[in-house]
């Protein structure tokens, strides 16, 4: 741990000096990747030395206890040395948690893209319920969120959306909703009352920023067409919908939610920047670790991680076995209880994977 918080100590004086430069100044992208390294490794060197000004006056106090004979000084001396005991354990534990490496999507914004799955006209309008619990998380949290393309069902559900959320913290504390979300209730067209289980997929992609991955346009076919659904006549008499794929992965984006076809290539420019971001991200982490030991469960967008029981009242989260019975508040955006869960999980594994090496 010392060798590892002296190269950082080094490392925090050398941005430090690079941030002073006229050079980067002028660099916006540098300013802001160097900006957010310093303000991490800032914490980590504030931690450290707190945590030596403590392990100081703990020596202080006990040379004291040792050497002392006035009563009256010892009994002071002992009540600091308890006091100071009790800090230095949890600045271990904090600086021990500043060690873990960073993930590159630390301060990254959302993609979130959601599909209705098995249940047909149901699992439609789960997927619906799922965008309304985001949407009202992202309006709680403080985030900004923006739909980027759907596809609406014909009974006011969802066969597909794709949307951003911009904050501090999004992707962070939102990654972990990837994966097959469950519900089991009674449809209203259900005659005999009878529970169906229907799915929705949800996929939760880091949004990649110019700096952090570069496309060639010769990578790129570009596709104009009429967007669907509700428009007018702009949608009749204008094709303003894109449709971009990417050659070598094959990967294909739509956006047809903007006015023009300028504003739709953007967006669907980050949905695209953003899955190639989460592919690179995924295989880097296979190559680190194949088993994924410091992530919550497989991180597999196949895996069933969470059921929503509406007879019961009951949301669990498969992978860490929580559960709460208040379904009406967690699917009015009330989840942070399970985003706090499983990120004290991820953060205990990953602890835990640092400490075995």
């Amino acid at each position: 741990m010392l060798k590892r918080l002296g190269e950082i100590a080094e490392r925090h004086l050398e941005v430090e000096r690079l941030l002073s430069l006229p050079e980067t100044a002028q660099d916006h992208n540098a300013m802001r990747r160097l900006g957010r390294e310093y303000s991490d490794l800032q914490n980590v060197v504030n931690l450290w030395k707190e945590y030596e000004s403590v392990h100081d006056a703990l020596e202080q106090a006990q040379t004291i206890v040792a050497d002392e004979t006035d009563s009256e000084l010892l009994e002071m001396a002992r009540t600091e040395i308890a006091e100071l005991e009790e800090r230095i354990a949890p600045l271990i534990e904090q600086i021990q948690t500043e060690l873990i490496p960073k993930d590159a999507t630390e301060h990254a914004d959302a993609v979130i893209e959601i599909r209705a799955g098995a249940g047909g006209d149901e699992a439609g309008l789960f997927a619906g319920d799922l965008l309304r619990m985001y949407q009202r998380y992202a309006e709680t949290s403080g985030w900004k969120l923006d739909v980027l393309d759907s596809n609406e069902t014909g009974v006011g559900g969802v066969k597909e959306v794709v949307f951003e959320v911009s904050g501090d913290g999004a992707f962070r504390r939102l990654k972990l909703e990837s994966g097959v979300h469950r519900v089991q209730r009674v449809p209203a067209t259900e005659s005999q009352g009878r529970i169906h289980t229907s799915t929705a997929t949800v996929a939760v992609l880091p949004k990649a920023e110019e700096v952090d991955l570069e496309i060639n346009d010769s990578d790129i076919r570009t596709d104009v067409y009429h967007s669907g659904g509700a428009g007018g006549q702009n949608v009749n008499k204008v094709a303003t919908a894109i449709r971009l794929t990417h050659i070598p992965t094959g990967i294909v984006v739509t956006c047809q939610n903007e006015r023009s076809q300028l504003q739709n290539r953007l967006k669907a420019m980050e949905i695209l920047r953003s899955r190639l971001w989460d592919e690179q991200i995924r295989r880097q982490q296979d190559e680190i670790a194949a088993d994924r030991k410091s992530q919550v469960g497989t991180g597999d967008r196949s895996e069933k991680i969470r059921t929503y029981n509406f007879p019961q009242s009951r949301v669990t989260d498969h992978r860490i076995g929580f559960t709460s019975h208040q379904l009406d508040r967690v699917l009015a955006g009330e989840i942070d209880e399970f985003v706090d869960a499983l990120l004290a999980e991820e953060q205990a594994r990953k602890l835990a994977a640092v400490a075995t090496g």
